[in-house]
Order: C-alpha cells, then sequence, then structure tokens
C-alpha cells in the first residue's frame, strides 16, 4: 500500500481480513488454555471470525479485489502459557481487530461501512466481556480500534 495515498475500499477490507485472518489463528492458541465457558466463548469467538472472513473472502473475490492469502502462522506478541496470558492474548486480538475495522470504516461507504461497523461494534463488544473475564478495569475502552 503507498503510504500516501488513501487504500481503496477493496484494500482497506483486504486489511481486515488479515487481521481476521490472525485473529483466528490467535484463538487456537488461546482455548488451548482455556477452561469451561472461558473455552466456550473462544470458540464463539473464533466462529464469529471465521464467519467473517468467510463473508470477505466472498465479497472480496466477486469484486475482483486482491485477497491476501492467509498465512501459515502468526507471530504472537508474547509467549501465552496460561490463562492470564490467553485472556490478555484475546482482549488484544480483538483490539487489534477493532482497530482494523476502525481503518476501514474511512475508506468503505453503503454496505461495505455498514459491515465494518458491524465487525468493529463486535470486536469491542468481545473484547469488553473479555476484559471482564480476566478482571482488567476499566472493561471498556472510549473509542474502541483507535490506538492507544
Amino acid at each position: 500500500m503507498n503510504p500516501t495515498k488513501s487504500p481503496s475500499p477493496a484494500q482497506a477490507l483486504a486489511d481486515a481480513l488479515a487481521a481476521e485472518y490472525a485473529a483466528i489463528w490467535a484463538y487456537g492458541v488461546i482455548g488451548v488454555h482455556l477452561t469451561g465457558a472461558a473455552r466456550t466463548a473462544a470458540r464463539a469467538a473464533e466462529a464469529a471470525h471465521r464467519s467473517r472472513r468467510d463473508a470477505l473472502l466472498l465479497q472480496l473475490a466477486e469484486g475482483s479485489g486482491q485477497v491476501p492469502a492467509d498465512r501459515a502462522g502468526y507471530a504472537l506478541p508474547y509467549p501465552v502459557t496460561d490463562r492470564a496470558g490467553a485472556l490478555r492474548l484475546a482482549v488484544e486480538i480483538e483490539e487489534r481487530t477493532a482497530g482494523h475495522w476502525r481503518a476501514a470504516l474511512a475508506h468503505t461507504s453503503g454496505v461495505e461501512r455498514n459491515t465494518a461497523l458491524a465487525a468493529l461494534t463486535d470486536c469491542a463488544l468481545r473484547a469488553t466481556r473479555w476484559r471482564r473475564t480476566a478482571g482488567v478495569t476499566p472493561v471498556t475502552v472510549p473509542f474502541p480500534g483507535r490506538p492507544a
């Protein structure tokens, strides 16, 4: 992407797709360290990200946009070895994914913008739930998806 030029709607959605790929991969790591209701929530989160990924793949392919390929693996920001680390990563992955969807809002309109707003909202709500599960305060942030 050219840093001096605004991304096209297709590029903004492709960037969000790359974030969805990473979220799906991260939930594989997260779920291993959780049990009970938290593990169920991680599975539901992964399913939501998979569903959004699948819809984006179709949308980008039909629109003849570039469809980024999923990578074989992703680097974690830190080692995840226990429940606390898994919950911390769950919050972070939702915040990062929300950031990509927030960025897409500025470059989309109509149905694509509605999709981006719904995804941003979904990620923000899930991050709040993970913060609550982890005992992190505050549980909400003023502007989800905005860099700190």
